[in-house]
């Protein structure tokens, strides 16, 4: 039997343990994050999202990851300056975390397991381009259902199910993710 989201502990982006409990009752947009990405720049969508529909029950929760070519190497601190100073973040921030392989948090093992399969029309084209990148180090990319790469997104409904999961190359802004936002906070 899974663990309700809302009961898995994590710690936030200044290291008091917490649950994503405060956030009952509202729609989650879950995403991994990561500083040195060629997606950082989603962190000024997520953050526009988020000033656009919190007073109508999203939140935005960031998750940085160093799994993914080591985009995330700095401490928690770092991270938090990084982002408020770069991107003038306010929505929640959580510490670092995994979430690949062996070592991937329960939340994430919630989420993937909730939500197997990531949509975006690019995924596959985006993931050939990963493996190029990777075979530089001679990598690849993380096999289905795993998350891709950095800013995969989850879209949690307000009791909790996941009701969406999007690739990384598909914008926070992007029509499909609007809309499923909207679909979600309407209910």
């Amino acid at each position: 039997m899974s663990t309700p989201i809302y009961e898995i502990p994590v710690q936030t982006i200044t290291g008091e343990a917490t649950t994503l409990a405060t956030f009952r009752g509202k729609v989650l947009l879950v995403v991994n994050v990561a500083s040195k990405c060629g997606l950082t720049k989603q962190y000024d969508a997520l953050e526009k999202l988020y000033d656009q529909y919190k007073d109508k029950g999203l939140a935005v929760l960031g998750f940085p990851a160093n799994d993914f070519a080591g985009q995330e190497p700095g401490s928690n601190d770092e991270i938090a300056t990084f982002c408020r100073a770069t991107f003038g973040v306010n929505f929640p921030m959580f510490s670092k975390i995994v979430v690949t392989g062996p070592e991937t948090h329960p939340l994430y093992k919630e989420l993937i397991a909730e939500e197997p399969k990531a949509v975006g029309e690019t995924r596959a084209a985006f993931r050939e381009k990963l493996a190029g990148f990777l075979a530089k180090n001679d990598a690849t990319p993380n096999p289905e259902p795993g998350v891709l790469w950095n800013f995969e997104k989850f879209l949690v409904d307000r009791s909790g199910k996941v009701v969406g999961r999007f690739s990384p190359e598909v914008a926070p802004d992007d029509p499909s993710v609007v809309a499923a936002i909207e679909a979600a906070l309407a209910n």
